[in-house]
């Protein structure tokens, strides 16, 4: 994806703000030399990161003529507005060895074992992956193939095929679920005895002899 940013030469908190009110947004480019204060368009900036590929992809930052390959590695969104308050981006080239988390996607679902035949639920535990890799290889998502999937299976990170030169992040010996398939369970239907219309009757017939008495 591309986008294009403008070079920022006033910093601090006054000249931030005056950027905001004319919708731009302030920004740094931080990585592999000197740190650039940038700034972009509000608009652009608030559309784009509604995409999945600009949070997951090496981007194209045109900045004063000259095209820069980045990586998006953090924003801030106002409290209760939706606008966009500060962008940082990281210069990479392919030999930048990254961490980054990338979304999942799943297919294979409905003709899995456990779903086709079993009838079971298939919960997703986690959408996304911290993965390690070079730049070069950073994908825009992870494809999990579920169609092996068998009942009371559980996938854990280690179970993933990863594209090669691709490694997931594991943070010591912990191997989290990414996806469980469980049998639904099937609710008994109650069928209430009907206690209070004795009850009614009961006390209508005590009532009626009562009167009766009188």
């Amino acid at each position: 994806m591309k986008f294009t940013a403008y070079a920022r030469t006033q910093q601090g908190t006054g000249a931030s703000r005056r950027l905001r009110h004319a919708a731009k947004v302030p920004g740094i480019v931080y990585g592999a030399g000197t740190p650039a204060m940038i700034e972009l368009d509000h608009n652009a900036l608030f559309f784009a990161l509604k995409k999945e590929a600009f949070h997951s992809s090496i981007l194209e930052m045109d900045l004063a003529g000259q095209t820069h390959k980045v990586l998006l590695r953090d924003f801030q969104m106002h409290a209760y507005k939706p606008m966009v308050m500060h962008v940082d981006f990281q210069r990479v080239d392919e030999t930048t060895r990254l961490r980054k988390k990338v979304p999942l996607h799943f297919t294979g679902e409905e003709v899995s074992p456990a779903v086709k035949t079993d009838k079971c639920l298939v919960n997703r535990i986690a959408i996304e992956l911290e993965i390690e890799c070079l730049a070069s290889k950073l994908p825009e998502f992870v494809t999990i193939d579920l169609s092996g999937l068998t009942k009371n299976q559980s996938l854990h990170v280690s179970d993933l095929k990863l594209p090669e030169g691709i490694k997931a992040v594991r943070r010591g010996t912990l191997n989290p679920a990414i996806v469980t398939a469980t049998v639904p369970k099937v609710e008994e239907e109650v069928v209430a005895a009907p206690v209070v219309a004795a009850d009614k009757k009961g006390a209508a017939k005590k009532k009626d002899e009562k009167q009766n008495k009188k």
